[in-house]
């Protein structure tokens, strides 16, 4: 299908830990990370200048009222707009498509952006606010709306509520700086990829801390150069679509243990999970979070597994 944005395109996987993952490999310094692809499209002359989508509140189609509402005006582009201004701290909003998997979102005060990354269809839209006790919700609103999406790409081009950037960050500053000179977009995903692996260690104090509604900064985890796992994701996403690659965040688990990685579209192949690594013949899977902390034989034979990841939700 063609698209707006189109390009031969390579794909690269990063984790997510919602909990402290207990892999030999995490202990250990990188062995040897450096990324190995092979030139299979023709120089693009690509531009390596961001476009950062911005995503805001429409006006004209509200679910809800007063100090929580959910703007739908926009789910054309592929996202909904929340605002959050109320006393009550504990809310979430719960996605369903076409009567699948149901998302929840932990909505905090101010703006958030969810995605609506299960594509066209009728989503289910309900808004829970905590009655004080633990586990404890009732419904503030729902309702329903049908979205259709000329570009079905743009909901892993936006920023969201997960991948948090805009034009004056830092993060999409070096994404303009790994890019610059390179042919197409399989050569930004390589020099995005390298960048993380031998610049951003993992932060084993935050992962035994990290709290259910975490959420990074990403140009803080830029700045303090360590990170748990979503931290990794949230960095190398924003960089990837600030530079007009799709990418999403795709969470699930890798072997037993909760998980994360994101994966990039290429023209003519479509999604494809985990790849970093192109033979021309085959694809290699590789994790920059474990391959940044891999020093075994072990974990690199885990890393180059397709098999062991398990998708499970969509962002």
């Amino acid at each position: 299908m063609f698209r707006r944005f189109c390009r031969n395109k390579l794909i690269v996987t990063v984790c997510l830990v919602a909990v402290a993952i207990s892999l030999p490999a995490c202990d250990d310094g990188p062995e040897d990370t450096e990324v190995t692809i092979e030139k299979v499209a023709s120089a693009q002359n690509r531009s390596n200048e961001p476009k950062c989508l911005a995503p805001e509140a429409g006006g004209r189609d509200i679910l809800g009222e007063g100090e929580l509402t959910v703007d739908l005006t926009n789910s054309s582009d592929g996202y909904l707009f929340v605002k959050s201004t109320g006393e009550i701290e504990d809310i979430k909003i719960q996605l369903t498509c076409n009567d699948s998997l149901t998302y929840t979102y932990i909505i905090p005060k101010g703006d958030s952006v969810i995605p609506l990354s299960m594509g066209d269809g009728k989503y289910s839209i309900v808004a829970y606010e905590s009655m004080g006790e633990p586990g404890l919700y009732a419904t503030k609103f729902a309702g329903d709306i049908d979205v259709s999406m000329p570009d079905p790409f743009l909901p892993f081009l936006y920023p969201n509520c997960y991948v948090k950037f805009d034009i004056n960050s830092d993060v999409v500053a070096l994404g303009k700086e790994l890019a610059a000179g390179k042919q197409s977009d399989i050569e930004v995903i390589a020099s995005v990829y390298d960048y993380v692996v031998k610049n951003i260690t993992y932060d084993h104090e935050r992962a035994e801390t990290v709290k259910p509604d975490y959420v990074p900064n990403v140009d803080d985890v830029l700045k303090e150069k360590k990170g748990i796992c979503f931290d990794y994701a949230a960095l190398m996403a924003a960089m990837l679509r600030s530079q007009r690659i799709p990418t999403r965040l795709e969470f699930g688990y890798a072997g037993d243990a909760y998980h994360a990685w994101i994966t990039t579209y290429i023209e003519d192949v479509g999604w494809i999970n985990g790849i970093i690594k192109f033979d021309g013949v085959d694809w290699t899977l590789m994790d920059p979070t474990f391959a940044a902390n891999a020093g075994t034989k072990e974990i690199k034979s885990f890393i180059g597994d397709g098999s062991n990841y398990t998708t499970k939700y969509t962002y």
